[in-house]
């Protein structure tokens, strides 16, 4: 599926994130299906609607950073989430660690962003 263009990178490794999760999770046993598979693609999918609402508000609008750091605590409760997943056998350890490494660009994706954000609006005064 291709991205736009106009997508921020932080938002297409997301995307990306989502993808994966939701493909591994697929095979999960039924018994997880309905607890730790629907909170783990839920944590994916509200990191999405949480970058792509602080896209859509001005630089200067303090929602903004509202969404952004929201976004960044829902990353960090998908790793801890993802972990249980693998410590329960609902995901294998090596799709443990590939969620890891997609988590992890994403948080370094989502930090620059911020900071590329302060830098603006200290330049903007």
């Amino acid at each position: 599926m291709p991205t736009k263009k106009s997508d921020l990178y932080v938002i297409t490794k997301t995307k990306e994130l989502a993808k994966y999760v939701i493909t591994v999770t697929e095979k999960s046993p039924k018994k997880f299906r309905f607890t730790l598979v629907t909170r783990l693609q839920n944590y994916c999918l509200d990191v999405i609607e949480n970058l792509l609402m602080a896209n859509m508000l001005l630089l200067t609008d303090s929602k903004r950073l509202e969404h952004q750091k929201e976004a960044g605590r829902l990353l960090e409760m998908l790793g801890y989430f993802a972990m249980l997943c693998m410590e329960t056998a609902c995901i294998l350890p090596n799709q443990f660690e590939n969620i890891s490494k997609l988590q992890a660009e994403c948080i370094m994706y989502l930090g620059k962003w911020i900071a590329s954000d302060k830098k603006r609006l200290s330049g903007r005064n």
